[in-house]
């Protein structure tokens, strides 16, 4: 079901991109331009889904070898600083990036807009830093057995 769900926002996400080569400023580039919108929003949606849906699937159980840690502690691991740390890098690429193409007050309105995004990954970062019980590993099969 996942991989279909790939194909079919592919397919659509390819769709997208054929019809904006149609847009024009006419009736028919119009109808065009709907067909774009619609198919690239249908078609990430169906991408991001098939990646990250599991489908009603059990999770596989990880064999980890138990170590004592009190009720409400949480272990803070790498992973945490290295997407929060790479959230903050994209957040300002794009604000340079528009600051340089369209100015300064451009800048100001889409880091307002990026807010969101520029907080969680702060929060992620100040949350490993201040964690008091961190762990600096990243487990990649940790990561992928959760999809």
């Amino acid at each position: 079901m996942r991989w279909a769900t790939l194909g079919l926002g592919v397919i659509l996400i390819a769709g997208a991109f054929l019809a904006g080569a149609r847009v024009a400023d006419t009736r028919e580039g119009l109808v065009y331009e709907v067909i774009t919108l619609m198919a690239g929003l249908a078609g990430v949606s169906l991408v991001l889904y098939g990646l990250v849906a599991t489908l009603g699937r059990p999770q596989a159980q990880v064999l980890m070898p138990q170590t004592t840690v009190r009720v409400g502690e949480k272990v803070h691991n790498a992973g945490e600083l290295v997407l929060g740390v790479f959230g903050l890098v994209v957040a300002a690429i794009l604000v340079v990036g528009i600051g340089v193409s369209a100015g300064v007050l451009w800048a100001l309105i889409g880091s307002i807009l990026l807010l969101p995004m520029i907080a969680g990954s702060a929060y992620l970062c100040f949350s490993f830093a201040r964690g008091p019980r961190r762990e600096w590993r990243i487990d990649v099969h940790e990561l992928l057995s959760r999809r």
